[in-house]
């Protein structure tokens, strides 16, 4: 028992979690993260399929990558903490 009543010391004394990025700045990061993937998407859907080419795999990796992070950004701006 007193183990777990210092560890619980110890718990309380611990101090607050704080984000790297402030909150306020997360409908900013949503929209700069998605916007780009979007226009990705669209550039991505525009390339002409009749060859395999190194722009196809880099183009759709960077608008999967944006959308990602984008999409994390907006839920937790919304208050879905994920």
């Amino acid at each position: 028992m007193a183990d777990y009543n210092h560890l619980k010391a110890l718990h309380h004394e611990l101090p607050a979690f704080a984000p790297t990025v402030p909150t306020s700045l997360l409908p900013f990061l949503a929209a700069f993260s998605l916007l780009p993937t979007f226009a990705l998407a669209f550039y991505f859907s525009t390339l002409p399929k009749d060859k395999f080419t190194l722009k196809e795999p880099l183009v759709a990796t960077l608008a999967s990558i944006l959308g990602g992070f984008g999409v994390v950004a907006l839920f937790c701006s919304a208050g879905v903490y994920v």
